[in-house]
């Protein structure tokens, strides 16, 4: 017969109560929706063949990229996009994203991570470059979440840290907004595609 004596038992009734009561560590969640988040280590030639594709680390714009992805389509999409968002609002998306680059170049540079010499797809593919991001969005689940893309790219803790970046250089609104506008802009073209 197991004897337990006053004080463990009751600092085992304790632990089992505070255990009952404290909710269990759980992988870290995406800001702008209740979807899980990407927490491997990222997927840095893709991240090096976008920024190629808008026009290189010092010479870096969204719309550079955007030509490229959307190809003889850009303008089309653009037009849509300011149809769909408002001219403001599409405008603040490039400027947010022009921002976001930079500022992931900023951390990753004064973390001492070093990008690959080669990009993953090449940055003239827009087609497969399209592909390789959506695909970087696609969650263990199998949905696609522009958050889970994000986190591929730069990494979940960098992501965080440029999006309290957003948040302190434009507000909380552009972030929300460049969040939604760049799934948008995802859908459009896994649609073009038929990713």
């Amino acid at each position: 017969m197991i004897k337990f004596g006053r004080w463990p038992l009751a600092a085992l009734a304790g632990a089992l109560a505070l255990s009952l009561t404290l909710p269990a560590l759980a992988a870290p969640t995406a800001r702008f929706s209740s979807d899980g988040s990407y927490t491997g280590s990222p997927n840095l030639a893709l991240t090096l063949s976008m920024i190629e594709a808008g026009g290189g680390p010092a010479a870096y714009k969204t719309t550079t990229l955007v030509g490229v992805l959307a190809g003889p389509k850009a303008g089309a999409e653009v037009a849509k996009l300011q149809q769909q968002f408002g001219k403001d609002n599409v405008a603040q998306f490039i400027k947010t994203f022009d921002f976001v680059v930079g500022d992931s170049l900023k951390i990753v540079t004064a973390k001492k991570i070093a990008l690959p010499k080669t990009a993953d797809p090449a940055p003239s593919n827009g087609k497969a470059l399209a592909a390789a991001l959506y695909k970087a969005g696609v969650s263990a689940q199998g949905s696609y979440n522009v958050e889970y893309m994000l986190d591929d790219l730069v990494s979940h803790p960098i992501h965080v840290q440029v999006m309290d970046d957003i948040d302190a250089k434009y507000g909380a609104k552009a972030d929300a907004e460049y969040h939604v506008i760049l799934l948008q802009v995802m859908k459009d073209l896994k649609a073009v595609y038929g990713l």
